[in-house]
């Protein structure tokens, strides 16, 4: 699969197959994931792999949308670490693009992900630190569910050109 069609054909799938995800996958996925662009190349990103199943489950009650990971077969959490930060502030867009990174390598793998939204909400933030043991200085920023896909969920462009601007607004 080529990158355009990576990117015009990548939707969240949020039902999987009960398939195992093999380790060596997850792999790729992070190293995908860390090829990310970052500020100042400060990869300021940690990552956390969930692949005990109990652990799994109790994620439903950290965050109202998350309800898919009970079918999953493995998630990561995406961080950012303010003490990996080569320009403050920049974790969060730093961390966004190994999370888009991670979501496109999940896709060409034929797997299936959907990012689900931890940071800014304090209360997911809160609830993720305690179960994830996740220290002050490291943000969660995002959940991805990942397994085999039980639905394909369709394509169409989103291209608009009402949204774009030359020169000026």
């Amino acid at each position: 699969m080529d990158t355009l069609e990576a990117l015009r054909t990548r939707r969240s799938v949020r039902k999987f197959e009960d398939r195992p995800v093999p380790e060596e996958m997850v792999r790729q996925i992070l190293e995908a994931a860390m090829m990310a662009p970052s500020a100042g190349n400060g990869q300021p990103w940690q990552f956390i792999v969930v692949n005990e199943r109990a652990r799994l489950d109790a994620m439903v009650n950290l965050h109202p949308y998350v309800q898919m990971v009970l079918q999953a077969q493995v998630g990561i959490i995406v961080c950012g670490d303010l003490s990996k930060e080569k320009y403050p502030g920049y974790w969060v867009q730093d961390c966004a693009a190994a999370m888009e990174n991670l979501l496109l390598a999940v896709h060409a793998l034929g797997l299936g992900a959907v990012w689900t939204g931890i940071y800014p909400k304090e209360d997911r933030i809160t609830g993720y630190r305690a179960m994830f043991n996740i220290p002050d200085h490291v943000m969660p920023l995002g959940f991805a569910p990942i397994g085999w896909p039980a639905q394909r969920p369709k394509s169409e462009s989103r291209f608009n050109a009402d949204r774009i601007h030359y020169n000026t607004y």
